[in-house]
C-alpha cells in the first residue's frame, strides 16, 4: 500500500494512522464508559495503542510471520506491568511516602507512555528488523514534531514548569505569595497553571512558566510569620528619638501586629519636604493585611496628633488660625465646668481650676486605643471632654468590662495624687478627646493651696473606706471615724511625700 510514495510520505503517512487509530478507539472507550457504564482502564489504552501499531505497520506494508506479531503484541502489553511496579514502587512508595513529595497524574501519564515508546521502538527494531523503515518514519513525522512544537511551546512549557513545581515544592495551596506588586493565596496548582486569589477576591490564573520564570516570594514559608513595612513622612523639626517612640507606640497598639518580634522603627530618608521613617513589623496570615495595615495607620495619625507632631504636606497649606483658637477655648470651659462639679477639686478657687485648665494638655485618641493601661506606672489623672471608653481590669488572663465612661467623666486620680500604678484599663470606644492633669501642674496648684492637702486627703479616706466596704460593715460609728483619721493621716503624708511639699 502506498509503494508509489516517498519514504518520507509514508513515513509521514504511517505517523498519522497511528495518531488517529489510537485516539477514534480511546474515544470510542470513553463514550462505553460514559454512556454504558464500562470501567475501562490501563489494559484498554494498552489495546487502543496496540491497535495503533498494527494499523501502523500495516498501512505502512511492513510483512512479518504470526509468532513475530505474537511476541510484539506480548511485548507491548507487558509494558503496563512495569507501569504499575513504577507507579507502586518508584512514585508511590518512594516520592510520596518516603520523601513526602506528590506526584502529579499528568507526570505518571508522561513516564508511562515513553516506556510504551521504548517498548514500541524495541519490537519494530528487532522484532520487525525495521530500522530503515523507522528512519523514514521518523523523518516523516519529525515534521509534524516541528510544527506542533512550535504551536504548543508555551502549552508544554507550562506542563513541564508545572511538573517542576510539583517536585520542588516553592508553594503549596493556602500560601501566600507576591506576585509582582500584587498578593495573592494560592488556590489551586494544576498541570498547566496556578490559579491565585488577591485580597480583593479577584482570581488569577497564571500559567506555570511564567510562575518559575520569575523570583517566588512566599510569605507563608517556613511559617506565616513575616515582616512588612509602612514609611511615614514627618517634618525636620521633631527630634529622631521622639518620633521612633511615638511610632512604636502606635504600630505595637494595633490590632494584627505580633507582639514578638518586636515592632522596629528606621530612619531611612532625608527627603525634600520630610524626614522618612520606616515602620517594621511582623504578622501572621496575610490574608489581613489591609485591616493591619489600616489600623497602623490610624493609630499612627492619633499618637503624631497626641505628640504634636506633623505630618507635611508637599503643598502650600492654609491654617485658619482664629477657629483653632476657638476650638481650644470650648475645650477648656468644658473642662473647667467639669473640675467644678468634681468633688476632689472642691477646695479649689475658680483661678486655680482655670491655672489647671490651661496649663494641662488635650490629647485625641482614636477608637480602640488604650489611654492607660492596667499595672502601668503614672502620675496624671484625665477629664474626659467627648466620646466615650470602656473601663476594663485582667483577671486569670482575661480582659473583664467593668464601666463605661462618658463626656464628663473623670479618672486616674489615685495615680495623679499617690503615684499608685493604674488599677485598670482605658480603652476608647469612639474618639476622644482627653485632658490630662499632670503632676507639675497639680503640684504647682497645691504649692498656692496647703490646707487643700487635708481636704483632698479626707476624700481619698473616704473613697478607698466606701470600695472596702467599711461604711457599711462597721459595728459603731467610732469604728468608722476612727478608721477615717488613721486613712486621712496615710493619705496626707503621702501626699506631702508625693508632691514634695
Amino acid at each position: 500500500m502506498f509503494s508509489t510514495l516517498s519514504e518520507p510520505e509514508r513515513g509521514a503517512i504511517t505517523a498519522v494512522v497511528f495518531i488517529g487509530t489510537f485516539f477514534i478507539a480511546l474515544g470510542i472507550g470513553r463514550f462505553l464508559k460514559r454512556r454504558a457504564g464500562v470501567r475501562l482502564g490501563l489494559l484498554f489504552r494498552l489495546f487502543c495503542l496496540t491497535l495503533a501499531f498494527y494499523a501502523a505497520i500495516a498501512v505502512y506494508g511492513v510483512r512479518a510471520s504470526w509468532p513475530n506479531h505474537v511476541g510484539a503484541a506480548l511485548i507491548i502489553l507487558s509494558t503496563g506491568l512495569v507501569v504499575a511496579l513504577v507507579n507502586r514502587y518508584v512514585w508511590d512508595l518512594y516520592f510520596e511516602k518516603k520523601r513526602h513529595t506528590p506526584i502529579p497524574h499528568f507526570l505518571r501519564e508522561v513516564v508511562g507512555g515513553i516506556i510504551f515508546l521504548i517498548a514500541l521502538l524495541l519490537v519494530l527494531s528487532v522484532g520487525y528488523h525495521a530500522e530503515a523503515q523507522l528512519k523514514g518514519v521518523l523523518a516523516g513525522s519529525g515534521v509534524i514534531a516541528i510544527i506542533l512544537g512550535f504551536a504548543g511551546q508555551s502549552f508544554f512549557a507550562g506542563i513541564i514548569a508545572g511538573i517542576s513545581i510539583q517536585l520542588n515544592r516553592p508553594y503549596k495551596v493556602g500560601d501566600w505569595l507576591q506576585v509582582g506588586e500584587r498578593f495573592a493565596e494560592v488556590m489551586e496548582i494544576n498541570w498547566r497553571s496556578t490559579r491565585l486569589r488577591t485580597n480583593d477576591a479577584i482570581y488569577l490564573d497564571i500559567p506555570n512558566n511564567e510562575m518559575v520564570s520569575h523570583a517566588i516570594v512566599n510569605l507563608h514559608y517556613p511559617t506565616e510569620v513575616h515582616a512588612m513595612r509602612i514609611r511615614v513622612g514627618v517634618e525636620y523639626k521633631n527630634p529622631p528619638n521622639r518620633v521612633k517612640d511615638a511610632l512604636f507606640r502606635a504600630a505595637s497598639a494595633a490590632d494584627g501586629v505580633l507582639a514578638e518580634p518586636r515592632v522596629k522603627i528606621f530612619l531611612v530618608d532625608f527627603a525634600d519636604s520630610a524626614m522618612i521613617y520606616e515602620i517594621k513589623f511582623y504578622m501572621g496570615n496575610h490574608a489581613r493585611i489591609n485591616e493591619i495595615n489600616d489600623a497602623i495607620r490610624t493609630n499612627v495619625w492619633y499618637e503624631l496628633k497626641r505628640q504634636g507632631i506633623t505630618i507635611p504636606f508637599p503643598i502650600r497649606t492654609l491654617h485658619l488660625e482664629r477657629r483653632a483658637v476657638r476650638s481650644v477655648q470650648e475645650e477648656h470651659q468644658e473642662a473647667r465646668a467639669i473640675l467644678r462639679d468634681e468633688a476632689l477639686f472642691e477646695c479649689l478657687s475658680d483661678s486655680q481650676i482655670d491655672s489647671l485648665v490651661e496649663q494641662s494638655r488635650v490629647n485625641h485618641f482614636g477608637r480602640g486605643e488604650r489611654v492607660i493601661r492596667e499595672g502601668a506606672e503614672g502620675d496624671s489623672m484625665f477629664v474626659l471632654l467627648r466620646g466615650a471608653a470602656e473601663v476594663s481590669i485582667s483577671k486569670n488572663g482575661t480582659s473583664i468590662p467593668v464601666a463605661t465612661l462618658s463626656a464628663g467623666d473623670c479618672f486616674g486620680e489615685m495615680s495623679l495624687l499617690t503615684g499608685e500604678r493604674r488599677t485598670a484599663t482605658v480603652r476608647a470606644e469612639t474618639d476622644c478627646h482627653v485632658m490630662e492633669i499632670s503632676k507639675p501642674v497639680m503640684a504647682e496648684v497645691l504649692r498656692d493651696s496647703p490646707d487643700c492637702l487635708e481636704r483632698l486627703s479626707e476624700l481619698l479616706a473616704r473613697r478607698k473606706m466606701e470600695n472596702e466596704g467599711i461604711l457599711k460593715e462597721a459595728a459603731s460609728q467610732a469604728q468608722n471615724e476612727s478608721k477615717k483619721r488613721e486613712y486621712t493621716a496615710t493619705f496626707l503624708q503621702r501626699l506631702r511625700t508625693f508632691f514634695e511639699l
